[in-house]
């Protein structure tokens, strides 16, 4: 039997990763892992919310004036971070 607060899995799209490692201020990338490896992970649909059609397939969760976009897969019980980015950005198609 399956306890259903296990933990989620991470995958961590390039984009995400580069914006985290290279584009974000430090303290803001440091305060969005932590929120991404605990958090996020622990009960990905109580921290979010869902976004609405065209991206209605994502959640989005705030930290401050920054977004972390994410996608659920409950069936393999993986979080898909697909772009930490501040709210003017994360929500711009073809970014």
């Amino acid at each position: 039997m399956t306890d259903d607060h296990d933990a989620y899995l991470l995958a961590i799209t390039p984009t995400a990763r580069r914006q985290l490692t290279d584009h974000l201020p430090e303290t803001v990338a440091a305060a969005a892992h932590e929120f991404i490896v605990g958090p996020l992970l622990d009960d990905p649909h109580r921290v979010g919310k869902r976004l609405r059609p065209p991206l209605g397939d994502r959640h989005s969760a705030r930290r401050g004036t920054y977004r972390v976009v994410y996608r659920i897969d409950d069936d393999l019980r993986t979080v898909t971070v697909l772009d930490v980015a501040h709210r003017r950005d994360a929500y711009r198609t073809g970014r």
